[in-house]
């Protein structure tokens, strides 16, 4: 074998090695999208109730800790920031904190309500980062007397983890919308 080809398939082997590296570990996005409807109940009360973060710990069972960092607006534009921390549903040993930033919106001429959030999660002590963003609709059905609920979460993940970070937001989304289901289903 001569040098120059040794040198050639090494330079290869170590050019396909980072691309597959880069695509093992880049971060993507993703969407989830989940929804609830909520009989007999108007749209602005899940709303209020959702977009009082100290209801979070009740809704979101991995959320552990909050801190309200700032807040101002009012009933139909009220915007606030939050600093929290959790515990992975998978992997409960591994905490991240998160800080997110909070618009909660209502226009009640059209019977209509709206969270939208951003979240930038760090994991690892704070070496590692994520974001995501929400926006949380909530309206009146109309087929049935009720509130349709509904959530759109766009998050970041790095490819080779995209199973487990799936199920993670599964996981949330699924128990924020039954237990929102049992705080209004039972009243």
């Amino acid at each position: 074998m001569n040098r120059l080809s040794w040198k050639s398939r090494k330079s290869l082997v170590m050019l396909l090695g980072l691309l597959a590296l880069y695509f093992t570990i880049r971060v993507r996005k993703y969407v989830y999208e989940t929804s609830t409807f909520l009989p007999m109940v108007p749209p602005n009360e899940p709303w209020e109730f959702i977009a009082d973060f100290s209801n979070m710990k009740f809704l979101n069972p991995t959320i552990t800790e909050f801190t309200i960092t700032e807040e101002s607006g009012n009933y139909e534009h009220w915007k606030y920031s939050v600093e929290y921390a959790e515990n992975l549903s998978h992997w409960p040993y591994l905490a991240n904190h998160a800080t997110a930033h909070f618009q909660v919106r209502s226009n009640l001429k059209t019977d209509f309500y709206v969270i939208q959030s951003v979240h930038k999660t760090c994991l690892f002590l704070g070496t590692y980062c994520l974001e995501s963003e929400s926006e949380f609709k909530f309206s009146r059905s109309n087929l049935a007397n009720g509130s349709i609920c509904q959530e759109n979460v766009e998050y970041e993940c790095p490819a080779f983890l995209s199973a487990f970070c799936k199920r993670e937001v599964r996981f949330q989304r699924e128990a924020i919308m039954t237990n929102l289901q049992r705080k209004f289903l039972k009243n």
